[in-house]
């Protein structure tokens, strides 16, 4: 199904992340008609929460709001984005406000978007459909979190390149395996997700999505994950794979 992307001509991306192969990656994956057929089912008695994390230019978040009826069945639906970078955030906003005004029969509700660390600035078992595309390349070390989330600097004191560099590697840095930050995430999935939610993680060959999806099918007999999205290939393997990581209903 060919919708329309969202407008992000406004994004700063010398310290925002482009939009590149795996955000339209994603933006493929909540087209297909399974996975619509999933979410049209799965929240079909509720209003979902829908958050990002690590929204960069919102590209995805956009998308998901703007569509919604079509993705959903439904503009009933909430969403909202979390980043640690101030410049993505204000970039997010602006993407889903022109999203929903290029989409005015569609859209749901664009909540806004907060810094923070992951999802620690929204409460346990609330998140009903969780979207990330992590930092999943593999780097000798992590860039150092922020001591303090800041909002955007006056005009007067714009972001030097080395602090431009250091806003990107927040975006694509991953450490070990490019895993470090979405093994958090991964840990928090029980905490985090609602009894009938569900999250679309993005991994690459290099992250062993493979281990990653038999590690989450350990938590307990009603945990599944499937990959439900791929792109490209390299040495046979999938490039790009889009998981989607859920409870079995009956079984949660």
């Amino acid at each position: 199904m060919d919708l329309p992307t969202p407008n992000t001509s406004h994004v700063p991306y010398e310290r925002v992340y482009e939009p590149a192969e795996d955000s339209f990656l994603l933006l493929d994956t909540f087209s297909l008609d399974t996975e619509r057929a999933f979410l049209r089912e799965r929240f079909s008695e509720n209003v979902p929460l829908v958050v990002e994390i690590g929204t960069g230019s919102g590209v995805v978040l956009g998308f998901v709001n703007a569509h919604a009826q079509t993705l959903f069945g439904t503009r009933r639906i909430l969403t909202a984005g979390v980043d640690m970078n101030a410049y993505a955030c204000r970039a997010t906003v602006e993407t889903a406000r022109r999203a929903e005004r290029d989409n005015p029969s569609t859209h749901g509700l664009y909540l806004g978007s907060s810094m923070g660390d992951l999802t620690t600035s929204i409460r346990d078992h609330e998140i009903d459909v969780l979207i990330f595309n992590p930092p999943y390349v593999p780097t000798s070390e992590m860039p150092l979190q922020p001591d303090e989330f800041k909002p955007e600097p006056a005009p007067s004191q714009q972001p030097s390149f080395d602090d431009d560099s250091y806003l990107l590697s927040l975006s694509y840095a991953g450490g070990k395996d490019g895993m470090e930050t979405t093994d958090r995430l991964i840990d928090s999935l029980s905490a985090i997700l609602s009894p009938q939610g569900c999250a679309y993680i993005l991994f690459c060959a290099q992250n062993r999505p493979e281990q990653v999806k038999q590690r989450i099918r350990g938590f307990g007999p009603a945990w599944r994950a499937e990959t439900v999205g791929s792109s490209g290939k390299t040495a046979g393997r999938e490039k790009l794979q889009v998981v989607r990581i859920w409870r079995e209903s009956d079984s949660a």
